[in-house]
């Protein structure tokens, strides 16, 4: 039994890496590669073409339960994860991980799960930090880990979060990649190991402590994998199958925030619409004047939060003074006109 089972992960800068790496592989190589590279959902992927014309070894975007071939490289579908079984692959739409789909966390941990101590992980250029948590369950099940080294890389921040959390065993330049890979194939692998209770609580195969957050995907709440050394990496996963890294977490719920505050935009400037219809059908002076109160006061509301979202800064105190009173105000303004 030998390391058999490549699964690749990379993002930006990772392009091509891959394509000088399997322009360098061995025709009769004995494994399977896997790879995700992360891509916009509405793109169509050209690189099953690219690198089967670059290399000897053909790539294709595998269908639902393909038997997997030796010999073959497989990479994931834009908008799909790529998840390894026994003997074969799953092509599905399951919920992001870290804001990706397909996500190298997937793959790695699917492949894990699946082929144990023959799998080796590979991480190359990219931002932000997918793959970590991938690695992980690769290093916690007897695999092989291999990173490519910060400073070759394009965007070395996929590569770096590995290295700080990871016992890598090789870190590698592209250059050095392709003979690296052909020497573990070859390999012996190692004996199986049993992931501990982290890894499975972040695998989502043990339920993790509640995290009092929720989900900026789904809403649905988050439970967090608790490390043996507290701040190693944090990890939070939804009922329903979102993964997020702290970073990732972070990110996720700055653009559910924005997004509420144009909501919230749209809907002071309706209301502030209405209010000019109701002024228009409304014959008694006090209930135009309180209208048009309304009015003015939700259009102001709607520019202090426009402006926050469109300079990115903190209110003034005069901003923030006149927000405030337009906040009391609009209650009072409806009390007086439910009182009526």
């Amino acid at each position: 039994m030998t390391h058999d089972v490549i699964a690749i992960g990379a993002s930006a800068g990772g392009f091509g890496v891959l394509l000088d790496l399997v322009g360098r592989l061995p025709a009769n190589l004995p494994a399977s590669i896997f790879i995700v590279l992360h891509t916009a959902p509405a793109d169509a992927s050209r690189l099953p073409e690219l690198l089967s014309k670059r290399g000897p070894l053909p790539a294709s975007h595998p269908l639902h339960e393909e038997p997997i071939v030796p010999g073959r490289i497989y990479v994931a579908s834009p908008d799909n994860h790529l998840l390894v079984r026994p003997g074969a692959m799953e092509v599905v739409r399951g919920a992001k991980e870290n804001g990706h789909r397909p996500a190298v966390d997937a793959l790695f941990r699917t492949a894990s799960s699946a082929y144990g101590p023959r799998v080796v992980g590979v991480v190359l250029s990219g931002y932000q930090d997918c793959g970590t948590a991938g690695m992980m369950s690769i290093k916690a099940r007897g695999g092989v880990s291999v990173v490519q080294s910060p400073e070759s890389a394009q965007v070395p921040d996929m590569p770096r979060s590995v290295l700080a959390r990871v016992p890598v065993d090789h870190v590698v330049s592209p250059a050095e990649l392709p003979t690296v890979l052909t020497r573990l194939v070859a390999t012996p692998a190692g004996a199986a190991t049993r992931p501990d209770a982290f890894v499975e609580e972040l695998e989502g195969e043990r339920p993790g402590a509640p995290a009092e957050l929720v989900c900026p995907l789904c809403d649905g709440v988050l439970t967090e994998a608790h490390p043996a050394q507290p701040g190693v990496f944090e990890h939070f996963r939804c009922h329903v199958g979102h993964a997020f890294s702290l970073d990732a977490l972070v990110r996720e719920q700055g653009e559910a925030m924005e997004r509420a505050l144009w909501a919230a935009v749209r809907s002071l400037e309706e209301g502030a619409a209405l209010s000019g219809r109701l002024i228009a059908h409304e014959p008694g002076e006090e209930l135009r004047r309180r209208f048009s109160e309304k009015a003015r006061t939700q259009l102001q509301q709607a520019e202090l939060i426009r402006q926050v979202l469109l300079h990115g800064a903190m209110l003034s105190r005069g901003d923030a003074a006149r927000l405030s009173a337009a906040e009391t105000a609009q209650p009072r303004a409806a009390r007086r006109r439910s009182s009526r």
